[in-house]
């Protein structure tokens, strides 16, 4: 039995479902991202799948895998970074807790 395209869509489904099932459920900011980052992977595995098991001549999936990745280190960084801000301001890091723009 070989993978197919089919095998890597429905993976890359399950891992969005879960991303996203983390990012409506969860309370915490570094859980969010976490579901965030499972959603970019989806969606890497999606580009790299169809770019392999497509009659194309280029690498275009991989290359927009490799963006996503990068937007995806950027994203964390910064979300990193907010987090520990506002855990100083705060502290807590609950969504829930965070309604306000003002300290």
């Amino acid at each position: 039995m070989t993978i197919g395209l089919n095998h890597c869509l429905l993976l890359s489904a399950a891992l969005f479902a879960i991303g996203l099932y983390g990012v409506l459920s969860k309370r915490n900011i570094i859980a969010v991202l976490m579901g965030v980052e499972l959603m970019l992977n989806a969606v890497n595995i999606n580009f790299v799948a169809f770019n392999r098991f497509t009659p194309v001549s280029d690498l275009t999936g991989q290359l927009m895998a490799v963006f996503a990745i990068t937007v995806g280190v950027a994203e964390v960084a910064i979300g990193v970074a907010l987090a520990y801000r506002i855990y100083n301001d705060r502290q807590t890091i609950n969504v829930d807790e965070l309604d306000n723009m003002k300290g």
